[in-house]
């Protein structure tokens, strides 16, 4: 039998009414709502069903409204009976991943990704850092020309998503040069619109409060293989799962190699479960031979139990 994967999306899968056909058709994705506007003391759960989008955007209430859903989607299913073989979260979606296999309480999740999103924002003041994808330029050439860069600023990879995008991150100064070198190379570069330079060392205050949160944190042994941002490996004590979330918030998110391991240990299906389709679209040019479904959604129900059955006859 092949194994099953769940993978959780990370910020920027926000949007206003995500979630809401779950919340009104299942009580299992309802009560992961309350509890986490029980957790937080406000109504997050007003905010991710009805928005405004540019409260939503705000990174302290887009880290936790993010992985409220997701958690409603893996609760779905689960009542459905189906359980992952092994999970993976894309940046904030490794939380997701971590309270699916057991080794965060979601609650403490909730608390842990608003803390978090507050403690990235105030890592990097306003307009000194941004973001960008780079499409159609080799990894080895970009990450020679983000050194090359350095002398107008901090400027690294900061995702490693799929073969020909990778997104960078730094200061605004040196990303726009690199930014503006590759497209002289013939290569894409695209903004992306974020409120700080995730995944670079700009976001080491961040890391060094949350380092602080997670000593406080009950965190258990992962009950499946949790595959970490940092090193694209599994992760099985709990010392190694709060270096790996630390270590997370400077580093670049090594998603390509994750998920090429998990095809490697035998994954042939991989479910996104969350808003949106961003990993299954970075799935299929990873591995167009891999099945990628997504379930956001009551609709989407039939094609990921039919795709499970599937998976458990080969």
């Amino acid at each position: 039998m092949a194994s099953v994967a769940w993978i959780f999306p990370g910020q920027g899968s926000q949007y206003p009414g995500m979630g809401k056909q779950l919340y009104d058709n299942y009580p299992v994705a309802r009560e992961v709502f309350d509890t986490a506007d029980q957790a937080l003391g406000f109504g997050l759960s007003e905010l991710i069903i009805h928005g405004p989008a540019e409260q939503l955007t705000l990174t302290h209430n887009a880290q936790p409204a993010i992985l409220v859903v997701s958690i409603a989607c893996a609760r779905v299913l689960e009542s459905h009976g189906l359980r992952p073989d092994m999970v993976a979260g894309f940046s904030l979606g490794e939380y997701s991943a971590l309270v699916v296999a057991g080794s965060l309480a979601f609650e403490d999740a909730v608390m842990l990704t608003r803390r978090r999103g507050l403690y990235m924002q105030e890592a990097c003041p306003p307009g000194k850092g941004s973001m960008a994808a780079i499409m159609g330029m080799p990894c080895a050439e970009l990450e020679a020309l983000c050194f090359a860069s350095s002398k107008h600023g901090v400027v690294t990879g900061a995702n490693y998503n799929c073969p020909g995008q990778i997104v960078i991150s730094g200061e605004t100064k040196a990303v726009a040069h690199v930014c503006k070198t590759v497209q002289e190379r013939g290569g894409r570069a695209i903004p992306i619109p974020v409120s700080a330079p995730f995944h670079c060392v700009l976001m080491e205050p961040a890391a060094l409060k949350l380092q602080r949160d997670l000593d406080t944190m009950a965190i258990r042994p992962p009950s499946v293989p949790v595959y970490t941002n940092v090193t694209g490996k599994t992760v099985s004590t709990v010392r190694e799962i709060k270096q790996a979330l630390v270590r997370q918030v400077t580093s670049p998110v090594l998603w390509q190699v994750a998920v090429e391991n998990m095809i490697s240990d035998g994954a042939s299906l991989f479910v996104e479960a969350g808003p949106g389709k961003t990993l299954c679209g970075f799935g299929r040019r990873i591995n167009p031979g891999i099945r990628f479904v997504r379930f956001g959604a009551p609709e989407d129900l039939d094609d990921v139990l039919d795709s499970h059955k599937e998976a458990w006859l080969e």
